[in-house]
């Protein structure tokens, strides 16, 4: 009797292509790209199934260096080709990669139907708050005061936050990582369980034109008081010494830092991780700057009906309504005139 082999494992290696690699040297998205390549052997997808899809920026390049089907678009668009992909073969497994300015700037009407749509796809916004590929302008992500070609004396508009703009269009799953976060693959296995449109935030490093923007965030002897790590059902604790943690003030309405044992506080007083909580989500999404700490991992996961298996049901419907359409007689349907 004939036995079918089991096939091999896939490795990272094999989804490198034989493309040059031409981001800057030290550029982030040099450990994204592993990230990703790292994660997709762990999937259960067969490898012909994996489409990636880009707009125009430094990130969207990735679909060369992916030995995968892919397709670099125009600007801003990727969202759309990424959906018709998607609703042409519900077979596929749909990775969007884009930057903050492909994606927020000239994309930004694209991002939010997306969004909201809830084609099942996964999003990854590599987010370094400056348009690198264009030498270095200020993005819709930059924080307010930044020195760049396009703002000599400063910017003055305030800054886009990604993962608040896809709660505020609907998003049902989104998440937040940086570069060179050795967990960021389980952040992109989530997102890809996830059935529906999925975003990941990737604060991700532009060494050239906006380098160490995020080291009051990501640097080692900042990270452990400056960095949240979110944990479903868990308590919101973090610090050196993890005697830090996020309790909600009912007064004001808002959250804050407090600190365990001072002043009585226990860890029952801490807020607890519901990443179901859109109204939860919302005020962690907010959170970074002085006086918080910038979370990561799972911000909101609340399944919902996807646009692609609502459209094929609705085609399915409209067969068995009419198995032999005529194209001629809808045509020919209603008011018809003659010129």
């Amino acid at each position: 009797m004939n036995v079918i082999a089991p096939k091999d494992k896939m490795k990272p290696a094999d989804f490198a292509s034989d493309q040059e690699v031409r981001w800057c040297p030290g550029c982030g998205d040099y450990a994204i790209l592993k990230a990703v390549q790292r994660t997709l052997p762990d999937l259960d997808t067969p490898k012909e199934n994996y489409v990636f899809v880009s707009g125009i920026g430094c990130s969207s390049r990735f679909p060369y260096y992916m030995s995968t089907y892919g397709f670099h678009t125009i600007h801003g668009r990727a969202p759309a080709f990424a959906t018709g992909i998607k609703l042409a073969n519900p077979e596929l497994d749909v990775w969007m990669v884009t930057g903050d300015g492909d994606g927020f700037s000239i994309g930004g009407n694209h991002m939010l139907h997306a969004l909201r749509r809830n084609a099942d796809m996964q999003i990854l916004l590599c987010n370094n708050e400056i348009y690198g590929l264009t030498k270095g302008q200020y993005s819709p992500t930059s924080e307010t005061g930044l020195k760049t070609p396009s703002s000599p004396t400063g910017s003055v508009e305030s800054p886009l936050k990604p993962c608040v703009f896809a709660l505020g269009s609907g998003g049902h799953f989104i998440a937040r990582g940086y570069d060179t976060q050795k967990t960021l693959p389980e952040i992109l296995k989530r997102a890809h369980a996830h059935k529906g449109t999925s975003l990941v935030e990737i604060l991700q490093n532009c060494i050239v034109y906006n380098d160490a923007v995020f080291d009051n965030v990501l640097a080692r002897d900042v990270a452990s008081d400056r960095q949240l790590h979110l944990v479903h059902g868990e308590p919101m604790i973090f610090g050196k010494d993890s005697d830090k943690g996020i309790r909600f003030n009912p007064l004001t309405f808002s959250l804050e830092v407090v600190t365990l044992g001072q002043d009585g506080i226990t860890e029952s007083d801490l807020l607890v991780h519901d990443e179901t909580n859109k109204s939860l989500a919302s005020l962690i999404a907010e959170m970074g700057g002085d006086d918080f700490p910038t979370a990561f991992g799972v911000i909101y996961c609340n399944p919902a009906a996807t646009y692609d298996e609502n459209m094929t049901k609705q085609v399915e419907q409209a067969k068995a309504y009419d198995p032999e359409p005529s194209l001629d007689a809808l045509l020919r349907q209603g008011h018809t005139w003659e010129v």
